[in-house]
């Protein structure tokens, strides 16, 4: 269902929609906390986890799946807000020169593992967050909201410095 059918009477633009409905299930400091830590955390092994599915070589190199998956996100992103996606891509540009560093530095197979590893960390970390809020996670309501937990962090860094999203 679309985002205006789910708020017919909210005037609001839909990224602030988004990020406000996001901010609901998200009220308790050490769940904020929680999620400064774990979101870009479990964001960096998708791209990781993504980077090291084999490619085959007339299509590409290690990293295709996740720059494939980076373009796709960035594209729900600039339908939401152009400052925003543009912020969202320099993340995601971050995460990928680590990733390949990384790949570089231990192989994909160790790259593999720590990416598993941080994943499973982090989500029990978002588990324990949720658990002190009080509130379930929101991607137990919309799976976009995947998307929105590292917008809505990006965000937050964007209001600090002064930039409008």
């Amino acid at each position: 269902m679309n985002e205006a059918a789910l708020h017919p009477h909210d005037t609001r633009r839909e990224v602030d929609r988004w990020l406000g409905d996001y901010s609901e299930d998200h009220r308790n400091p050490t769940n904020i906390t929680i999620h400064w830590i774990c979101v870009p955390a479990i964001l960096w092994t998708v791209v990781a986890l993504l980077w090291v599915v084999p490619v085959p070589a007339m299509l590409g190199r290690a990293g295709l799946w996740a720059a494939a998956a980076m373009v796709l996100a960035i594209a729900f992103y600039l339908r939401l807000s152009r400052p925003l996606a543009f912020c969202m891509l320099a993340v995601f540009v971050v995460f990928g020169l680590i990733t390949e560093a990384l790949y570089r530095a231990i192989g994909p197979s160790q790259l593999m593992w720590l990416a598993i590893g941080v994943f499973v960390v982090a989500w029990v970390g978002q588990f324990i967050g949720h658990k002190i809020e009080g509130k379930k996670p929101s991607f137990l309501t919309d799976l976009a909201y995947l998307l929105i937990g590292p917008a809505w962090i990006v965000a937050k860094l964007m209001r600090r410095i002064g930039i409008a999203y």
